[in-house]
C-alpha cells in the first residue's frame, strides 16, 4: 500500500500527527494553511510521514476577550475541515467545564494516539476520514513512543513567542511540550523565532525539536481581523472557508456585543498562575 506521496508503507519515516490549540475564534484559512504548511515541511525532510492533523479549540472557560461559545467554534471547525482527508476536530478540551493546560491536552492526545495503535475504535471522526487515516497508522503497531507515533504541537510563531509571557505558561509545561513532543512553528511577517529561541534557555535546550517553518507566500490573516470586518459587516468571503461564513451568518456570530464578552475578566492562565506565585 502506499501513502498519498507515493511512498511505501514499510518505510523507515517517523509517523506524526499534528494538534493545533487555541481559540479558533473563527476558524480561518491560515489556520488550515498551518497544517499543509507544517506537513510539506516535515516530509520534505524525509524523516517523517505525517498522517493526521487534529484542530483543538480551547474552552470557554479560557476566558479570553470576545470568545464566543465552544459549541459554534467546534462546528465552525467542523464544517472547515470536512473536506480534508487527513485534519479532523476534537471536542475533548473544548467541552472541558474549566481551562486546561496546553501540556494535559498535549498528554490526553499523545495516550489516545497510543491507544489507537491498539485499538481501531479509538478515532471518532468519520467513518471515510477515520479509515483513510488508519491506513496511514497500520504498520506502526509495534512501535512505542518515539520509535512509532510522534505528536507535535503546531502554533504560530507568536505562540513561541508567549513562551516568555509571565504567568502563561509554566516552565515545565514548556519542557514537556518541546522537550517530550516537538513543536512545529510556522511563521508570520513580522516574526523572528530564531531570535526567540537563541534567546531562551529552554527553548535552546531543545532546538532540535522545534521545526520553523518559513511561509514565504505572506499571508496575515488573523481571526481578529476577521471579527472586526464582521463586526462592522464587511465581507469575509475568500478569508474563511464558505461553509463557515455560512454558519456565522445564520447564527448571527460576532457582533459588537460578542467582542465585550470577558472583556473585564483575566484570562484563566494569568488567574491561575498569579495565584500560585503569590501563595
Amino acid at each position: 500500500m502506499l501513502t498519498q506521496n507515493n511512498s511505501p508503507m514499510s518505510d523507515n519515516r517517523t509517523k506524526v500527527v499534528l494538534l493545533a490549540c487555541g481559540s479558533f475564534n473563527p476558524i480561518t484559512n491560515m489556520h488550515l494553511r498551518m497544517f499543509e504548511l507544517a506537513r510539506d515541511h516535515l516530509e520534505d525532510t524525509g524523516q517523517y510521514m505525517v498522517v493526521k492533523g487534529i484542530i483543538s479549540p480551547v474552552c470557554d472557560g479560557y476566558k479570553k476577550k470576545g470568545l464566543i461559545e465552544a459549541c459554534h467554534r467546534l462546528e465552525m471547525a467542523r464544517l472547515a475541515t470536512e473536506d480534508s482527508g487527513w485534519i479532523t476536530v476534537d471536542s475533548w478540551e473544548g467541552i472541558q467545564p474549566e481551562w486546561l493546560e496546553t501540556a494535559k491536552v498535549v498528554r490526553h492526545h499523545y495516550e489516545e494516539l497510543l491507544a489507537m495503535e491498539n485499538d481501531d475504535d479509538v478515532d471518532t471522526v468519520k467513518y471515510v476520514k477515520k479509515r483513510r487515516i488508519e491506513e496511514n497508522f497500520e504498520g506502526s503497531a509495534s512501535h512505542n513512543g518515539r520509535d512509532g507515533v510522534r505528536l507535535m504541537l503546531l502554533c504560530g510563531a507568536d505562540v513561541l513567542e508567549s513562551f516568555g509571557i509571565p504567568n502563561l505558561w509554566k516552565p515545565e509545561d514548556i519542557v514537556e511540550i518541546v522537550g517530550s513532543h516537538g513543536l512545529v512553528c510556522v511563521t508570520r511577517s513580522g516574526n523572528d523565532p530564531h531570535k526567540f529561541i537563541h534567546e531562551s534557555d529552554v527553548l535552546w535546550k531543545y532546538r532540535k525539536n522545534i521545526h520553523i517553518v518559513h511561509e514565504w507566500v505572506t499571508n496575515d490573516i488573523s481571526a481578529t481581523h476577521v471579527r472586526r470586518a464582521l463586526r462592522r459587516c464587511r465581507s469575509v468571503r475568500y478569508l474563511l472557508p464558505d461553509g463557515v461564513v455560512r454558519y456565522i451568518k445564520e447564527h448571527g456570530l460576532y457582533s459588537a456585543e460578542s467582542e465585550q464578552k470577558n472583556a473585564d475578566v483575566i484570562l484563566a492562565p494569568f488567574q491561575r498562575y498569579s495565584r500560585a506565585s503569590s501563595s
